[in-house]
């Protein structure tokens, strides 16, 4: 039986070195998200929400409507991708959040992001 409101949430992450400069500590990492919707109902994404620490266990929130300025709706079978960035002060870092969903039978429901490393080239083994 397919759940009515399921998604699935991949990341990709890339370290964007040509746009960074290690000498002021500004590593710039971009990532490349689908949601895929898995489950037999569509849904609308709302909000987001990110936790975004870097190697100094600097931990930094971000909450904001939609994403890069959409509200997409996503049909069963269907998905959305879409590319954002983040700036850290450190060469190593990682990110996790949760969309905040409206089902289109108006039940609203989380979709978590799992946890991901952003990470300069090299810097891990």
């Amino acid at each position: 039986m397919t759940l009515p409101y399921q998604f699935e949430i991949t990341v990709a992450p890339e370290y964007l070195e040509e746009q960074s400069n290690a000498e002021v500590t500004q590593f710039i990492f971009a990532y490349h998200i689908k949601i895929r919707n898995i489950g037999s109902k569509s849904a609308k994404l709302l909000r987001r929400h990110w936790v975004i620490t870097d190697a100094d266990n600097k931990v930094e929130e971000i909450h904001g409507d939609g994403i890069v300025g959409e509200q997409p709706l996503i049909s069963p079978s269907g998905e959305h991708e879409y590319s954002s960035f983040c700036i850290l002060d450190t060469p190593l870092g990682c990110m996790h959040g949760s969309y905040h969903m409206l089902g289109e039978d108006g039940h609203e429901f989380i979709a978590n992001i799992p946890i991901f490393t952003l990470a300069k080239k090299g810097i891990l083994h």
